[in-house]
């Protein structure tokens, strides 16, 4: 629960800052043909996050011992809000992007933005929720779930749960990059599938390698188990992002991205636990993420594709 509870506090630093962030680099972006690439840069706060959260845990439980689920824990949350501040500083810094301050100077600010891309651009608002299902929900169950089914069911050594998770946050720090970078090259939203595919069926892989309960089979499961999500994860940004107009962008971008956080993200760790209670498999829980799979595949092959196209100018998103 502590573990999962911190991760919700990096969720929350993260996903709260999203569509800013996403928008300052996409937007700040040379070339239309970066955009993938330039737009996977924020995502880096969710392997940082995942990194410094396990490090927390791993650093203050062998600090404080037998004491870490009495007051060890507490600290993480505490030194958290220096964090806040730093972010606080370096979005103060951050001058607006060229296609914002375009808006600005047209006067063409909505002054109730959440209300209006609700009523224009509804379909991209939930199918932006919908294809993250197979990115949201497998995450945390690779992230946050393992740990009382790797630790509670298979009785493995917390600690050694949480350094592969951490080998696996490194290895998000090249995977989210170069799949934003080769959504680039074949297309945002081809390359969004095919992470859709790759997670769907890793679901079984994983499950498989885990149940195992040797060391070196689970250790490699949980380091390999982020690139099915990063494939997803790179290129997610931008392919949300462009699909609404400049206006409306941030809003309309914000909504999709949190309510997939509501619907997928947030009840994962809960249902593979219901479902492990029930079946008694590990393989019940690749279904559902395959099941999350099949929902994305459906959503992202209705979602727009802005691959290499201008971004600057309001879409007619009425006749889309």
């Amino acid at each position: 629960m502590i573990l999962t509870a911190l991760r919700a506090v990096q969720g929350i630093g993260v996903g709260g800052e999203w569509g800013g962030s996403v928008l300052l680099a996409m937007e700040w972006s040379r070339t239309h043909g970066q955009r993938g690439l330039v737009a996977s840069w924020p995502q880096f706060g969710v392997p940082c996050g995942l990194l410094l959260s396990n490090l927390a845990v791993l650093a203050f439980s062998a600090w404080s011992g037998d004491q870490f689920f009495v007051w060890g824990w507490r600290i993480p949350f505490a030194l958290s809000i220096i964090l806040v501040g730093v972010g606080l500083w370096i979005r103060l810094g951050i001058l607006e992007t060229p296609v914002f301050q375009k808006l600005l100077d047209q006067d063409k600010i909505e002054k109730a933005p959440i209300l209006e891309v609700i009523k224009k651009q509804p379909k991209e608002i939930i199918l932006s929720a919908f294809l993250r299902l197979s990115e949201q929900a497998p995450f945390y169950i690779f992230t946050a779930f393992v740990f009382s089914y790797a630790v509670g069911t298979l009785h493995m050594s917390r600690n050694f749960i949480l350094t592969a998770v951490m080998v696996a946050a490194l290895v998000s720090f090249v995977s989210i990059p170069l799949s934003g970078h080769i959504s680039d090259l074949i297309g945002r939203r081809r390359m969004y599938l095919i992470g859709v595919v790759a997670v769907g069926l890793f679901g079984f892989l994983y499950f498989g390698m885990v149940d195992t309960a040797i060391p070196s089979a689970v250790f490699i499961a949980i380091v390999l188990s982020l690139i099915p999500h990063d494939m997803q994860y790179g290129p997610q940004a931008a392919l949300i992002a462009e699909s609404f107009t400049p206006r409306l962008r941030y809003s309309g971008a914000s909504l999709g991205y949190q309510l997939a956080s509501i619907i997928a993200g947030g009840p994962a760790p809960i249902i593979a636990t219901a479902l492990f209670a029930y079946y008694h498999s590990g393989y019940a829980i690749a279904i559902f993420i395959a099941f999350c799979a099949v929902v994305s595949a459906v959503a992202v092959s209705f979602m727009p594709d802005y691959t290499g196209k201008d971004i600057s100018a309001e879409y007619d998103y009425d006749e889309e």
